[in-house]
Parts: C-alpha cells; structure tokens; sequence
C-alpha cells in the first residue's frame, strides 16, 4: 500500500493553495454563522488529516477495490431514499448514530475512483460501443438517486464530472462532437419543455428557481429574492469591502437578507466584507488548484492517475462556478457549496480525500519520469 517517496516530489504548492481557502472559509463562516467555526475548523482539521494519510497510499492499491466503492455508493444513495432525513422539501441527508452526513458529496469521488480503474482497464476498448455504453448505464444509476432526491444541482455537476472523467480516460474527439451535435439542442428541448407548468421532469421549486432566473422582475419578492440581495451584497462591497464581521447598517447580511449565508451565498459575505480584492482573491485560489490539478494529470504515470487528478481539478472548478454564478446571478439558484469555503462537513471532508489521491497522484508521478 505504502511506497517510498521523496519529500521534494510533495505538491506542497497545491496543499497551501487549499489550506489558504480552506482559511478563508473559516473566517467567512465566522462573519456568517460564528456558532458554526468550531465544527468547521474540525471539519478542516479531519479533512487535512485524511488528506495527508491518503497521499501516501498507492492509488493503484486502492483502485482494485473500485467495486466495493461502487457498491458502497449505491448502498448509501439508496439508504437515503429509505431513511433519509427531509429538509427543505428534499431528502438528501443520512443520520447513522450521531453522525449526519450526505451521501451525495461522497458520490463525487466515489464515482472518481472507481471510473479511473473501469477505464484504465478497458482503456483500449473505450471507443468501443459496448464500453461506452457501459459506463454511462453503470453512471446513469447512482446520477438518478441522487436526481430523485431531488438534487439538480448536484446532478448537473455529475454529468459535467462524467464528460471530464470519459475526456481525461481518452474518448474519441469524434464521438464527443457527435455527441454535442445532438445532446445540446436535446437538452435545450428538454428544458423548454420542462419549464412548462404542467410537466413533472422537475420539481415545482425548480422551475420557478428557473424562471426567476429568466423574469427576476416578476419573482423579485419570492424565487430571486435571494440572488438580487446576494448581488447587492457584493456590490456593495466595491474594491475594499466593509471590512470584517462590521456593524454597517446597510449591510446585507447584518440586515439578515442573506438565507444560507454561510453555505450557498459564503461568497457573498466575502464580496461583502472583503470587497473586490476578497473575491477574486477566491476565484484566483479555485482557478489555481484546478489548474495545479490538470498538470498533476498531465504528469500522471497511468491513465486511472490522469483521470483521478483531471477529476477532482473538475469537480472544484465547476462546483466553484456554479455557486459564484449563483452568488452573482450569472446562474439559477442551486444548493452548491463553494468548495473549500462553504459550511458543509461532508463536502468539505470529501474534498480533502480527493486532494489527498491527486497528492498521490503527483508523488507516484514524479517517480515515473526517473
């Protein structure tokens, strides 16, 4: 399970950059909801511990139990459909003894780890129908559990993660043209059709979270209620910011406009208190580590590494775009963490863990090149 590695071949750079987020959470979070620090501070203290014991494992090891990780993943999306616990009107969350957590976040890597060895496996028959074929049925399961939760965020970020895992694993440009060539006016046909009152494809709370988007006007006191409030927030903000946890008045969040402060709009306390430089002092952070990601996958020795280390550089930039898209009403409302930032034990741990085999990643790749 273990090798011998160099302390030199550490991707220190990419452990900094995500403490440095990871800090900048911490500090959000106690302008947002300050009761929460303690337990978000131990969150970042577990989800560094993990993440440092999993960068010394050989992921090579851990892959053959790719099925096992498939199976427990199932289990668990199942479980929640059985014993979940409801909030909001959505059933996403497991409670085992006195432990919360939701299985969906785990789903992430998971899905990960056991596509890097299925592909690395196959990897000369994956332009292949039969592969093809078989990859999206076995990722269709766990994506409908979590889409019957319902969860469409979430589920947008799967199939975004499912094209970057089949592009990193090697499919043929050909067929990812053919495939765009038809799913995009697909899936625009199916959102026009989805957005009509009489149609069950989504939940009533989805559509109007659409159509808020697409009229603010006219759901300016209901559904965009938020992310007009989130985007005054961080306008008001300017250059500097209001400065931290301040007693402005007009304050947006001191005025208790913001809901979920501390998890869906963290970025717009940051906008907030910290201004102009705060925000893109985050944005360039999860720039950053993706990228750090996509060249650890570039340098990776086999292509389960290359599809691990592009995965989790994936999921970290479009999750991040899809929560400030949200923050700055480029997007519809989700319920998206900002990785790293975001109050959220379970997404926060699972980051870590997947930090920790991209680390891996880039230890065993170094080797590889002597």
């Amino acid at each position: 399970m273990f090798k011998k590695y160099r302390v030199r071949d550490y991707d220190f750079k990419l452990v900094l950059m995500v403490l440095a987020l990871s800090a900048i959470g911490v500090i959000a979070i106690g302008s947002a909801e300050e009761s929460l620090v303690s337990r978000q501070l131990a969150g970042v203290a577990a989800g560094v511990f993990l993440m440092v014991v999993i960068s010394f494992f050989d992921y090579t090891m851990i892959l053959k139990l790719n099925w096992l990780m498939y199976a427990a993943n199932l289990v668990l999306l199942l479980a929640v459909w059985q014993f979940g616990e409801e909030k909001k009107g959505a059933i996403r969350w497991l409670k085992i003894g006195g432990l919360q957590f939701q299985p969906s976040e785990t789903a992430k890597i998971l899905l990960i780890l056991f596509f890097a060895q299925f592909i690395m496996k196959h990897r000369k028959k994956l332009n292949t129908v039969w592969i093809i074929v078989s990859c999206v049925v076995m990722y269709a399961v766990p994506w409908f559990l979590v889409w019957e939760q319902p969860d469409l965020s979430t589920s947008m970020v799967l199939l975004v993660m499912f094209c970057i895992i089949m592009f990193a694993g090697g499919i043929s440009l050909k067929l990812v043209f053919a495939v765009l060539a038809v799913a995009i006016p697909a899936v625009a046909l199916v959102i026009s059709l989805a957005l009509q009152p009489d149609n069950d494809f989504l939940t009533d709370n989805q559509r109007n979270r659409i159509l808020a988007f697409v009229n603010p006007e006219e759901y300016e006191t209901t559904f965009a209620y938020q992310q007009l409030n989130s985007v005054t927030a961080i306008a008001s903000g300017q250059l500097d910011g209001k400065g931290y946890k301040n007693n402005e008045i007009t304050s947006v969040k001191n005025g208790n406009f913001l809901s979920e402060a501390q998890t869906d709009f963290i970025f717009s306390v940051i906008g907030e208190e910290f201004g102009f430089k705060g925000s893109v002092t985050v944005i360039v952070l999860l720039f950053a580590i993706s990228l750090e990601c996509i060249s650890v996958a570039r340098k990776a020795k086999d292509v389960a590494g290359t599809i691990i280390a592009a995965g989790v550089g994936g999921l970290v930039a479009f999750q991040g775009f899809f929560n400030i898209g949200v923050a700055t009403f480029i997007l519809p409302t989700t319920g998206l963490t900002l990785p790293f930032v975001s109050y959220g034990l379970t997404s926060l741990i699972s980051l870590f863990m997947g930090m920790g085999f991209v680390l891996n990643v880039r230890l065993q790749a170094k080797r590889a090149k002597q």
